[in-house]
């Protein structure tokens, strides 16, 4: 019989605590919808806040996510020089000669600085008509070497690359870009095996490339024809002319120290004033990349900024209707006071309806903000440069956090002012 009156007890203790939490929801939902409008544009704070803030994240990191598909396959650590008219005289040669590098470059480099990993020259002719049957394109023909690979990486989908053998035998084989493919067989046939007129002169075709990025050396790689480096030195009499000298760093050297050193080497080769600025065209792929690494960096933080302002003035805002919130219920409290409610009672209930005005308005601005960048990604999933615009998971929870953090806050000072209330002068007062 005594068990059983103690179990009865704290049924009924169970009962009465869960009737007091449904009495407190119930409470809070009454005190929110008591204005709407009023909460409704309090809420629309915190919404526009959230918003904003998930918003840009995400936009931010599709927007590096398309740059970067833009660069893919392109090595970051790499470094290009070309030739220009020179700018001073220098051991009998006049002031504005121009001069070529030559094959003889390659080798002087890669024995003079062996930070260097790959170094490789580079040909181009632009303005080439290919032609297959009675399809034809104008297209950009570049003379490579194997190592090229290591500068911009091919996408082969059929066949293969350049080899060492096509170079050593200079033989008249060629890949092709991929609106070139498209161009030339519209069928979408395999190419491979097959021979295309270039200018007159037939290269059998042995791979397809579809590297699409916009990063592509002497001309877009979608519309180019690769073929071996001295293939096109000898069929275009370049003769021991190349164009463009190309390098990357091994790991822990920097482009910009490589390149000083090239400079001083290819200055000593062919009789150039070590000061002479504009007989070199470099270009610093490092330095290009670390620019917009940094660029999305900024980006990133203003987004951080933005948002976290944004959401602070909606958080303060929660705060100010709060306080009129407490002050219009001076009475309600003074009474709750009068017949026994603690302070920490009035304090919970205050900061209560604080984190649910603020939660709801949260996570509505979270939702609508993951539902418009799912559009955008999937507005660029069929283009050319997709790009994942969807926050992160832990970042979604960092954002469920942050608010339950502001509501908090946003509650505390209309809590302190509501327990500050004393029973007596909220009856004077009413």
């Amino acid at each position: 019989r005594g068990l059983g009156d103690v179990y009865k007890r704290q049924h009924l203790e169970q009962i009465n605590m869960i009737r007091i939490d449904i009495d407190r929801w119930e409470e809070i939902l009454i005190t929110i919808t008591r204005n709407k409008t009023r909460s409704l544009l309090t809420a629309f704070g915190v919404f526009w806040g959230i918003f904003m803030l998930v918003a840009l994240m995400g936009g931010s990191q599709g927007m590096q996510d398309m740059l970067a598909s833009q660069f893919d396959g392109f090595a970051t650590n790499s470094g290009f020089m070309g030739t220009n008219q020179t700018s001073k005289a220098y051991k009998g040669f006049r002031k504005g000669r121009w001069w070529d590098l030559e094959n003889k470059d390659v080798e002087r480099v890669r024995r003079a600085i062996p930070e260097i990993d790959v170094v490789t020259p580079t040909i181009a002719k632009w303005g080439m008509t290919a032609l297959y049957k009675e399809n034809k394109i104008n297209c950009t023909l570049k003379g490579v070497y194997p190592e090229y690979t290591n500068i911009e990486e091919p996408v082969i989908v059929q066949g293969r690359f350049i080899n060492m053998v096509d170079v050593k035998e200079r033989r008249k084989v060629c890949v092709i870009g991929k609106r070139i493919h498209e161009t030339l067989f519209p069928k979408g046939d395999n190419p491979c095996g097959k021979f295309l007129s270039i200018n007159g002169i037939y290269y059998q075709i042995i791979g397809i490339s579809t590297t699409a990025g916009n990063m592509s050396l002497q001309g877009n790689a979608l519309t180019s024809i690769t073929i071996p480096f001295t293939t096109i030195q000898q069929n275009y009499n370049f003769g021991q002319k190349i164009q463009l000298l190309c390098y990357t760093a091994k790991p822990g050297y920097s482009i910009s120290e490589i390149e000083k050193k090239v400079d001083k080497v290819i200055k000593q080769a062919h009789l150039i004033h070590p000061d002479d600025k504009q007989a070199l065209v470099t270009v610093n792929a490092e330095a290009m990349f670390s620019m917009i690494d940094n660029l999305f960096k900024g980006i990133k933080i203003l987004s951080w900024m933005v948002g976290l302002g944004t959401l602070l003035a909606g958080a303060i805002g929660v705060s100010n209707i709060m306080m009129v919130t407490v002050k219009e219920r001076t009475t309600e409290i003074g009474i709750r006071r009068a017949i026994g409610a603690k302070p920490r009672d009035i304090m919970n209930q205050i900061l209560s309806e604080s984190m649910v005005l603020t939660i709801i308005a949260g996570m509505s601005g979270i939702c609508f903000a993951v539902f418009i960048l799912q559009m955008m990604e999937i507005g660029t999933a069929h283009s050319d440069t997709p790009a994942h615009f969807q926050i992160s998971f832990w970042m979604a929870i960092g954002a469920c956090i942050l608010l339950m953090i502001l509501g908090t806050l946003a509650g505390l000072a209309p809590a302190y002012r509501a327990m500050a209330i004393k029973p007596i002068e909220a009856i004077r007062d009413e």
